[in-house]
């Protein structure tokens, strides 16, 4: 017979778990027949009054206000070194300075043309001496003895030019009666024929070229009597004219008779040209047949070649003597100009400085001065010194090393310090220039600065498809702990609004477009709550944790924030008496009610 103590012992284990089963049957059957039904709990707050901010926040790291490399304007050698990393220098101090050479004698230059520009300015404004005004006065007598030179030699060239005209008429009558005999006299034909032939010497001629060839002749013929028809117009218009003209005509119509009369003889020129051409063409054609050449077409050849020479001899003197006259006019003109600038220039002396002249001169002297300010300032390139006032980070300049123009010699900061943040794209819309923020650190637990927004970018970067802005923050103060590089966190105000009704924002509710809150009334009498009473409310602003009411409560309502059972009221507890305004909202208040 097995022992029940004995068993047991044996397998207490099991044992125990049995017991304890059977003790968890018994109370959850206890529970769910005899058991009081589970509460219903509720988490509230309390609508306050109080200040409201609105703030946009973000992390990023401390940097100096401004940063700069040290780099020198021009190249050369460094002499002189006054600054090492770590030293704080004050605006203007001079880092480093290199070898000016010739830099100083450019300055010594442009000095020295300034004063030499200053001495021509004080010898213009001192008064002419007597051999400048005697020499200019000497000019002016020149110019008008040049121009009565010039008077007397177009007298006495258009005295020239009628007796040119005048002499070219003794032989013109004589020249163009032959260039018609040789055209259209028939002298050939009676001398070859008989002295009855009535044949012109031009056609009697061309009968003695073979047939074939006589359209190849007959252009020669035709030009010669074109020729002498156009000179003959020419010297019939002429002659009138030099017969109604004398030596005392007037200037103006001696210049006319001179030049028509030169277009005559150049017509007859060329008149006599033809028509030697056209009887040479004729002789040369009989020689190759081996024919005689008449003896009246010889004469008229000597007589032609006579005539070529006197036209072109009269054409080249009235050529000479209307160049002459022309040469002569513009020696006047010349001459008038000169005698105005002389009379002007003699006066000028007289007068003293012209106005324009010393303006011209103290133009002259201020490009100078500007030419020293140019070399100055070039000058002084080679003297590196601090933008602005701060502390050297960086720092490699020695004296000796060579430096190159925009190389940087090291890095000057200012000890004034900001704050750089990236916000993305919604919360940088919110930002602007001017608005304060709150500052923490990091690394200094202890350290809260406030500062001012100074800069928003306007330009955006873009990383794996968000979009993020840098905002700078001033600080109002600055304290030596802070270092470039450290991280801060930055909360911006946004905006502030005094004296508002205002509740947890897990309170609000909305449907259908409205929002609404649950507030617990009392209705009992002895002032209990009996449940929560749906309200519609009107909302304002809002930050992260709570929300303006414009209307529908009123200060110390008590608003359901969740509700719970009985199950998890340590939890509802808990998390009624962690809710309140963590943003200068002041205290929420967190209640924990249960209703039956």
């Amino acid at each position: 017979m097995i022992n029940p103590f004995k068993f047991v012992w044996r397998h207490k284990i099991y044992t125990l778990l049995i017991i304890a089963a059977l003790a968890g049957g018994g109370y959850w059957g206890y529970q769910k027949w005899f058991g009081s039904q589970p509460t219903i709990k509720y988490v509230t707050t309390k609508v306050t009054r109080g200040a409201l901010t609105t703030v946009v926040s973000g992390t990023g790291q401390v940097s100096a206000l401004s940063q700069v490399d040290i780099k020198p304007k021009t190249s050369g050698n460094i002499i002189y070194v006054n600054a090492k990393v770590g030293q704080e220098v004050k605006l203007g101090a001079i880092l480093v300075s290199l070898d000016a050479s010739d830099a100083l004698k450019t300055v010594r230059d442009a000095e020295s043309n300034l004063e030499s520009s200053k001495l021509s300015l004080e010898k213009l404004l001192q008064p002419t001496d007597e051999l400048t005004i005697m020499q200019a006065d000497n000019a002016l007598i020149s110019a008008k003895e040049s121009k009565q030179t010039a008077e007397e030699n177009i007298v006495s060239a258009y005295e020239s030019a009628y007796n040119a005209v005048a002499a070219a008429f003794l032989d013109l009558p004589t020249i163009i009666s032959d260039l018609n005999n040789v055209l259209y006299s028939n002298n050939i034909a009676k001398s070859e024929i008989s002295n009855t032939a009535d044949y012109s010497n031009g056609n009697f001629l061309m009968g003695y070229f073979d047939f074939q060839d006589r359209d190849k002749y007959q252009p020669l013929l035709t030009k010669s009597e074109n020729d002498y028809k156009a000179a003959r117009a020419k010297y019939d218009i002429n002659l009138e004219h030099y017969k109604s003209v004398n030596r005392l005509s007037e200037q103006a119509v001696l210049d006319s008779l001179l030049k028509e009369t030169l277009e005559t003889v150049k017509a007859m020129a060329q008149a006599a040209k033809s028509e030697n051409i056209f009887l040479d063409t004729w002789a040369d054609y009989r020689s190759k047949g081996n024919q005689t050449i008449f003896a009246t077409v010889k004469t008229y050849q000597t007589n032609l070649s006579s005539y070529i020479s006197k036209t072109n001899s009269h054409v080249s003197s009235l050529s000479n003597i209307q160049e002459t006259i022309e040469d002569n006019r513009q020696s006047i003109v010349s001459a008038d100009r000169t005698i105005a600038e002389k009379i002007i220039s003699l006066a000028k002396l007289k007068e003293g400085a012209d106005p324009l002249d010393v303006q011209a001169q103290q133009l002259s002297i201020k490009q100078k001065e500007n030419a020293v300010l140019d070399a100055k300032i070039k000058l002084a390139d080679y003297s590196v010194r601090a933008p602005f006032a701060g502390v050297l980070a960086i720092f490699t300049a020695k004296k000796g090393d060579v430096a190159s123009s925009g190389s940087s010699l090291g890095t000057l900061i200012t000890k004034q310090r900001i704050a750089t943040i990236s916000l993305n794209e919604v919360d940088v819309a919110k930002v602007k220039v001017g608005q304060k923020a709150t500052i923490t650190f990091d690394a200094i637990e202890d350290l809260s600065i406030t500062g001012e927004v100074v800069e928003v970018d306007a330009l955006g970067t873009t990383s794996q498809g968000v979009v993020s802005y840098n905002v700078k923050i001033a600080f109002d103060i600055q304290d030596d702990r802070v270092k470039p590089g450290m991280s801060v966190s930055v909360n911006i105000i946004l905006s502030t609004k005094p004296d508002v009704l205002m509740v947890s924002s897990s309170a609000i509710k909305t449907k259908n477009g409205e929002s609404y809150v649950e507030v617990l009334v009392n209705a009992s009498p002895n002032g209990a709550p009996s449940g929560p009473e749906q309200k519609t409310i009107a909302v304002g602003d809002s930050n992260d944790t709570m929300t303006e009411i414009v209307s529908g409560l009123i200060e110390g309502d008590d608003v359901v924030i969740q509700t719970v059972s009985s199950a998890s009221v340590s939890s509802a507890m808990q998390t009624g008496s962690q809710t309140n305004n963590r943003n200068a909202g002041g205290p929420a208040g967190g209640n924990f009610m249960m209703l039956r």
